[in-house]
């Protein structure tokens, strides 16, 4: 799977997500490793979703992982806790911020 096809089906994975919620700024970089090799944003910024296939330098957390593992945690196939725990996911940054991205991926759309 080249990049592109892996940032659509990302997309296409967080198009669900409810920030109706979240009323604080949140944003993360994903650096994927492997064969989609590539960087990505999601951002939160006023009850919106944002993913954009670009660096984002002030950042509240970055995570590192395998296209795989990024798509079993969206699926909600892999608790992104467990994932770190396992070494399959790496954390730098506001770690409580970080968390949050549970909070993101589990709550869909009403």
């Amino acid at each position: 799977m080249t990049y592109e096809e892996f940032f659509k089906k990302v997309k296409e994975a967080f198009a669900d997500a409810d920030v109706s919620g979240i009323t604080e700024h949140l944003a993360y970089q994903f650096n994927i490793t492997g064969e989609a090799e590539g960087i990505f944003y999601v951002e939160v910024k006023e009850g919106e979703l944002y993913v954009e296939p670009y660096d984002y330098h002030d950042r509240d957390a970055l995570f590192t992982c395998s296209a795989e593992n990024l798509m079993k945690i969206a699926k909600g196939k892999l608790d992104p806790i467990l994932a770190v725990t396992l070494k399959k996911l790496k954390v730098e940054g506001d770690i409580d911020k970080a968390l949050k991205l549970k909070s993101l991926i589990g709550g869909k759309k009403k």
